[in-house]
């Protein structure tokens, strides 16, 4: 049985995560990253934290529907309806995070 503490850790980071993607302040989003971050998402890999905020340039503004929570406090899953001016909007994506002893992202696998 998982940790209700676990629980709140996951849910508390996930949705800091949900909120510093939409913040017009893209620091707060940067700075969930580690250093070499690996982030897959659309077919494309993005090495790094410069490569990121490239990938991140490219993200259209989107609004977020978080549905689901599961996993640790270094490896979690989200899955989360995403909606915005893109084709086939809107869409349920999977967001796979693990995470540093810091709580700092070093991978991001998106998928549907």
């Amino acid at each position: 049985m998982q940790d209700i503490q676990d629980i709140q850790v996951i849910q508390k980071f996930v949705e800091e995560y949900f909120a510093a993607a939409t913040d017009p302040d893209h620091e707060r989003y940067f700075s969930l990253f580690g250093d070499g971050v690996v982030v897959h998402d659309d077919g494309r890999s993005h090495h790094g934290l410069a490569a990121v905020r490239r990938w991140r340039d490219e993200v259209p503004d989107v609004r977020y529907d978080l549905r689901e929570v599961t996993g640790t406090p270094t490896a979690c899953r989200a899955v989360a309806e995403i909606a915005g001016d893109f084709p086939g909007s809107p869409v349920t994506l999977c967001f796979t995070f693990e995470r540093d002893a810091q709580g700092k992202i070093t991978r991001l696998d998106i998928e549907p």
